[in-house]
């Protein structure tokens, strides 16, 4: 069994930090723990920056550059670098949400193909990442889940779709880096699901090179687990996948209850922790033929997983396992693991400040609703400020 206080060490999850960089990283939590003040802080940032007021050096100074490495690739690299001093890697990604033109979307992939090749020869940045609706529109994906007949049109266009993933799936087989794709809604998932195992069918033949994302509070995930691995077995090739719990829950329950279906969702916060788990522990059962990404700021479910590699004898640094947490989140978690030997991967968003705004407000708005989340990030930022007061007047 591992030892379950090896994330109570502040020295180690703050060591990057300055004194400065740490009173920010208490104020914003502080901050964001009072809900109200997020609600108000939202609806005024968006005004001010629809109004061109000039807040962007001011979100800039704090919340920005708390939770995104940059505005573009080579910002980050000051960032990416520091991390992975401490052997934690980083997962570039481009935050920029609610496209909705084929302009937009080759622009999407001529970035994250640029990320790709920025990522060759970088040790510290062995994995890519992109949203299906960066490539493509999600009334697409949607008629297409519904099983609706596209128009030739629409053929066309999802064709485009389809050549986009190929582009990137095949340019990260080339260079040996790995593509993570996220989930997103239950009512669009399964177009973006069929067309993620087409790209593992034709790129994961020696090993998982692309990996695909299961939000386990969806409550089928875990059978659709077992039947992918199944259709791999019988097919070929390899399984890559992140385990979430899942973004989108007050939207999926919203619509189940609009529309009169059951919803996609787990039952309970509990139903959601069981799934995930059980999920973690079937990937490593089958590490043989898939790997795992453990994307979790969950500290019970990131020692079932060391439990469980202990337990199987499998490596620390087994590539087939890795963690990822979000970058500005969870460094208790993140940088305790990089000093025991694990791999891990903070994802680390960039993009021009105003238009990764969607993506800071989601993030505050997380924090906010994530019981205990907040509060514990700033009770280890608390435990920090004391220790370093305590070691100066020792010295």
């Amino acid at each position: 069994m591992v030892n379950k206080t090896v994330f109570e060490n502040t020295e180690i999850a703050f060591g990057l930090k300055s004194d400065s960089e740490l009173e920010r990283a208490f104020f914003l939590f502080k901050m964001i723990s009072i809900e109200p003040l997020v609600r108000i802080g939202t609806a005024a940032t968006n005004f001010a920056i629809k109004a061109k007021l000039p807040v962007e050096g001011l979100i800039r100074a704090t919340v920005f550059d708390h939770f995104c490495g940059g505005v573009n690739e080579e910002d980050c690299l000051p960032v990416i670098d520091k991390m992975y001093e401490k052997g934690v890697s980083s997962v570039l990604d481009y935050s920029v949400e609610g496209k909705e033109n084929e302009a937009e979307f080759d622009g999407a992939l001529k970035i994250t193909l640029k990320i790709i090749n920025f990522a060759d020869h970088r040790k510290s940045i062995p994995i890519a990442v992109f949203k299906p609706t960066g490539f493509g529109r999600f009334a697409l994906y949607q008629k297409i889940t519904e099983g609706k007949t596209l128009t030739a049109k629409e053929e066309e266009e999802w064709q485009r779709v389809v050549n986009r993933y190929d582009q990137v799936c095949q340019a990260a087989k080339a260079k040996d880096i790995a593509v993570l794709i996220d989930a997103e809604e239950s009512w669009m998932q399964d177009a973006a699901d069929d067309l993620i195992t087409d790209m593992m069918r034709k790129y994961n033949t020696e090993k998982p090179i692309v990996y695909n994302t299961l939000q386990m509070y969806r409550h089928d995930r875990l059978d659709f687990l077992k039947k992918q691995h199944e259709l791999a077995k019988k097919e070929g090739f390899f399984l890559g996948y992140k385990l979430v719990r899942g973004a989108y829950m007050e939207k999926e329950n919203e619509r189940a209850e609009e529309r009169g279906y059951p919803t996609p969702i787990c039952e309970s916060k509990e139903a959601t922790d069981i799934n995930f788990n059980a999920g973690v522990s079937y990937m490593l059962e089958h590490l043989e033929e898939m790997s795992l990404f453990a994307g979790t700021h969950n500290e019970y479910s990131t020692y079932l997983v060391m439990d469980l590699m202990a337990a199987k004898h499998i490596d620390k640094a087994d590539k087939r396992v890795w963690f990822g947490q979000l970058y500005g989140m969870s460094d208790h978690i993140s940088f305790n693991l990089s000093h025991l030997g694990y791999n891990v991967a903070k994802y680390v968003p960039f993009g021009p400040v105003k238009d990764v705004m969607p993506y800071l407000i989601r993030r505050a708005e997380e924090n906010t609703s994530v019981a205990g989340q907040t509060g514990r990030e700033l009770a280890l930022l608390t435990k920090e400020k004391k220790r370093r007061k305590k070691a100066s007047k020792a010295e």
